[in-house]
C-alpha cells in the first residue's frame, strides 16, 4: 500500500507540467493532494479516473485558493469531507477516507505566512485540529494515517535554516511544541521512523533564489502513522526530484 502526499500548488498548473504522466508512473493506492486551488469552474479529474483512481474533493469556497482532493484505486467504506466548522471547511482543510483496517485523513495547514492574524488563525487551526483528531481516535474510526501539508517543521533538522527562523511561521515555539505533543497523542512521523536523524531532507524551496536547486528548504508535508500501523511501514520518504510545484511529494509505504 503505497500512500502519496503532495502539494501541487494549482492542481491544473501540475497537471500542464505533466502530472498525470507521473502519476501513472508512481502508482500509488492513495494519492493527497493540497493546495489544489480550485477555481469557479469545477476541476477536471477525468485523467485520474483513466488511470483507474476515485476522486474525492474538497475546494475551497474562495477561487484559486486552498483546497484538498483525494485519489485512490480501492473503493473507501466512508467519505469525510470536512471537519464540521465552518470557518476551516470554508477553505478546505480536511478530507477522510476510511478503508478496513486504516483512514487517510487528508489536510492543508494554514501557513501564517501572509501576518500575524493569519498566523493567529493558524494556532488556532493547530489546537483545533488536535482536538478533532483526539476525537477521531476515540470514536470507531479505523486507524489513522494523517498526510499533508502541515506548513510546520518539527526540529531544528527539518529546515536548512533553524537559528535564523526561530520565530518565523512554520517553526515558531508553539508550533514545534504542539508538533512533539501531537506525536505524543499516538502517531509516528514515517520519515523519521525510516530515515532517523537524517539532515538535508526538504519538501518545500521558495521560488526565490534558485532555492531548490541550493536545496535550501523545509521538511513541511508529512505522512503521520497511527502507532498501531507502525510495525507495518516497510518504507517512507521524499522525492525531490518531482517537480510540478514548489513542492515535492511524500510517500509512506505499509
Amino acid at each position: 500500500m503505497n500512500i502519496i502526499t503532495y502539494n501541487v500548488n494549482g492542481l491544473r498548473s501540475a497537471l500542464s507540467k505533466g502530472l498525470l504522466d507521473w502519476v501513472a508512473q508512481a502508482q500509488p493506492d492513495v494519492l493527497c493532494l493540497q493546495e489544489i486551488k480550485a477555481g469557479r469552474d469545477a476541476l477536471d479529474v477525468a485523467g485520474f479516473a483513466d488511470l483507474g483512481y476515485h476522486a474525492y474533493l474538497h475546494p475551497a469556497e474562495k477561487p484559486g485558493y486552498s483546497g484538498v482532493a483525494t485519489f485512490t484505486k480501492t473503493l473507501p467504506n466512508n467519505v469525510a469531507i470536512g471537519c464540521g466548522t465552518a470557518d476551516y471547511d470554508s477553505e478546505g482543510r480536511v478530507l477522510r477516507l476510511d478503508f478496513d483496517d486504516f483512514s487517510v485523513l487528508n489536510t492543508y495547514m494554514p501557513s501564517g505566512t501572509s501576518g500575524p492574524e493569519r498566523q493567529a488563525f493558524k494556532v488556532e487551526w493547530l489546537h483545533f485540529f488536535r482536538r478533532y483528531v483526539r476525537e477521531l481516535q476515540a470514536a470507531s474510526v479505523p486507524p489513522l494515517i494523517i498526510g499533508g501539508d502541515f506548513n510546520c517543521c518539527q526540529t531544528d533538522i527539518d529546515l536548512h535554516n533553524p537559528k535564523t527562523n526561530q520565530n518565523s511561521p512554520g517553526f515558531t515555539p508553539e508550533e514545534r511544541q504542539w508538533f512533539r505533543d501531537f506525536l505524543a497523542d499516538g502517531f509516528t512521523d514515517s520519515f523519521r521512523h525510516h530515515h532517523g536523524d537524517a539532515t538535508g531532507h526538504y519538501s518545500w524551496w521558495t521560488y526565490r533564489a534558485g532555492a531548490r536547486a541550493r536545496n535550501v528548504g523545509w521538511r513541511l508535508d508529512h505522512l503521520l502513522v497511527d502507532k498501531q500501523l507502525e510495525p507495518r511501514i516497510q518504507k517512507a520518504g521524499l522525492l525531490p526530484d518531482v517537480v510540478h510545484s514548489d513542492h515535492c511529494p511524500a510517500f509512506v509505504v505499509l
